[in-house]
């Protein structure tokens, strides 16, 4: 066991290491290759600018325009307050600045993410040109306008048995590799943490990481409030760098530049950045000097980028990674030998129910303008009972389905849950109290494996709506390994566990549809349609599964498939335009007159 820990942490910090050397190595190799000192430094500078966007784009999956107004400003307060002798201290002046760019982050973002998509976006274009409006006129006198801030100076560090002015050349890039290493490190361990896993969650289906209880819009601004400290950070470097802090840092053309790096390096890799503007800066250096294209390098640059994007569409360093793929052998999906669980972490279990109802629904109706979908339903579920709900289509399960778990507010009525009001919840909040459901087109979250997407609505149950554990190990939260591992046995895809979703056959993607509601050990679970599009075989498997789940928990399900679902119900309520038709024992709904007329076209269910 001590062997297999030392090689975990071996593994957690090789990537740390093989950046120190990279770093080191850099200076020596890239100016054989023909970049300039300069060059070389500016790289470091954009990298680190790049790595907040590559969390906010390439693992969250929001699109922003309007970095450079992040930039800009961690940059100039920086600036101004080392030129004027506010902060003479260098390092914490970009610390502020920093700070600076991160609280503007966050009001920015509060503003610009109360929309999604192309809307999102062009606001934060907006923003970005206010921002630069601002800095050129009302704000001249501090940020110089068009002439920018010059007379930046250096950071200087006393170390005890020496003074260390950082200049130019190799002082200048040591310095910037220095700040670029920490902000790798603690981007990796963003990555690697339970924000990262629910970033990479919201960037492939938002909708279901709030439906298994993440507080998604938080994560959202902290994703945006990241990438502007990075931001900020990157703009302060700037004019340290260049012992002057430019206006076009504020420019929609930075933001623009940034995009187009990332995407060419690619994205989610948090090197891409990095990559992305190597390649920018020696093609732009290049095309102007080496070959004289003057302002032409723009046209040129422009379509290879476009040449780039078409044939390596998960940019160099995806590339990369696709090649070795390709060059080494496929690993087995047979089930493998697990790491053993942890005796002090078991699975999350919930208190048992106390007897009597779970779930209490009263008058519930809803109308959309003069279609009523659902009218005066009244719903109970005793602790530990598997209801069925059927009806033919348009009967308003799916409608009833929402409102109990408050993706949808009704028009009237109340839900009742363990005694407990919660008529107007949110869907986040009731799933945290353990009412959650799994859905009938499939919510999964397709680009990443079947054990991450299990550890998503694990995390849920284990941490709440929202936690900032930026930078502990999603692996270390207690219960949570152990948590996966007994819903990969439950829904039989141990030996399928780090296959991606996406490569999954359709009954297996079902199978992690239910698992997904099940790790976080929901009180009270709806499975709406679980059989649905199956064959026969995977029909049987999903049934037999069904059993399984059924011990000791309460379920409501809604099924077409009648031999299945008067197989496993102890009760059915049979919904009909809108209201309740029947309910009671299956053979009862197989006797009701009603049933057969409206429902089962006259025909006695054997």
């Amino acid at each position: 066991m001590r062997n297999r820990d030392t090689m975990t942490v071996w593994r957690a910090f090789l990537p740390d290491l093989l950046t120190a050397c990279g770093l080191i190595a850099a200076p020596f190799i890239l100016p054989s290759l023909g970049f300039a000192a300069d060059t070389v430094n500016r790289i470091l500078v954009l990298g680190l600018f790049g790595i907040g966007f590559d969390i906010l784009f390439g693992f969250t999956g929001l699109l922003s325009f309007g970095q450079s107004a992040f930039f800009g400003t961690g940059g100039f307060v920086a600036a101004y307050l080392t030129i004027n002798g506010i902060i003479p201290n260098v390092m914490l002046a970009l610390v502020i600045g920093t700070i600076v760019g991160a609280a503007t982050g966050v009001l920015v973002g509060l503003i610009a993410l109360r929309r999604t998509g192309i809307y999102f976006a062009m606001i934060t274009v907006a923003i970005a040109e206010t921002f630069f409006f601002v800095e050129n006129s009302p704000l001249a006198a501090y940020t110089g306008g068009e002439n920018g801030l010059s007379g930046v100076p250096s950071p200087v560090f006393n170390l005890g048995f020496v003074t260390w002015r950082v200049g130019t050349g190799y002082s200048m890039y040591t310095f910037l590799a220095i700040c670029f290493l920490v902000g790798m490190i603690i981007a990796r361990r963003i990555i690697h943490s339970p924000v990262g896993a629910i970033f990479m969650a919201i960037r492939d289906n938002p909708i279901r990481a709030r439906a298994v209880g993440h507080a998604v819009e938080r994560y959202k601004l902290l994703a945006f409030t990241i990438a502007a400290a990075y931001a900020g950070l990157a703009g302060g470097l700037l004019g340290v760098l260049q012992g002057y802090m430019p206006p076009d840092a504020f420019t929609f053309d930075t933001s623009g530049e940034l995009i187009m790096q990332t995407m060419i390096g690619g994205t989610g890799f948090l090197f891409g950045p990095l990559a992305g503007a190597a390649v920018w800066l020696y093609l732009r250096d290049f095309l102007q000097s080496g070959l004289g294209l003057g302002a032409a390098w723009k046209l040129v640059l422009g379509i290879i980028f476009v040449l780039l994007i078409c044939f390596l569409r998960r940019g160099v360093i995806g590339g990369v990674i696709d090649l070795v793929g390709l060059a080494r052998p496929r690993r087995s999906s047979a089930p493998t030998d697990e790491e053993p669980l942890p005796a002090d972490a078991p699975p999350k279990k919930r208190p048992a129910p106390p007897p009597g109802p779970v779930l209490e629904v009263r008058g519930l109706s809803r109308r959309f303008g003069g279609l009523v979908a659902n009218n005066d339903i009244d719903f109970t579920v005793e602790a530990g009972e598997l209801r069925g709900v059927i009806g033919p289509n348009g009967a308003g399960k799916s409608t009833f389905f929402k409102m109990i778990t408050c993706e949808m507010a009704p028009t009237a009525g109340t839900i009742r849950f363990q005694g407990r009001d919660i008529t107007g919840w949110d869907v986040t909040d009731v799933c945290q109290i353990g009412l959650t459901k799994s859905y009938q087109v499939n919510q999964l979250f397709t680009k990443l494996t079947v054990r991450q997407n299990l550890a998503i609505s694990a995390l849920a149950a284990a941490r709440g709506r929202f936690r900032l554990d930026v930078l502990r190990r999603a692996t270390h939260v207690p219960g949570v390994t152990a948590q996966i591992a007994h819903t990969l046995a439950l829904i039989g895809l141990t030996g399928r566990a780090d296959v991606a979703v996406s490569d999954l056959a359709y009954g297996e993607k079902r199978r992690v549809e239910i698992g997904l509601a099940l790790a976080s050990e929901p009180t009270l679970l709806l499975l709406d349609e679980p059989l649905a599009g199956m064959s026969p075989q995977e029909r049987a498997e999903t049934v037999q599964l069904l059993r399984r789940i059924r011990v000791g928990r309460t379920l409501i399900v809604v099924e077409h498939d009648m031999d299945a679902i008067f197989g496993l119900a102890e009760r059915i309520t049979v919904l009909c335009e809108g209201r309740v038709l029947a309910d009671g024992t299956p053979l009862e709904i197989q006797a009701s007159k009603a049933v057969q007329d409206a429902y089962l076209g006259g025909e006695v269910v054997e």
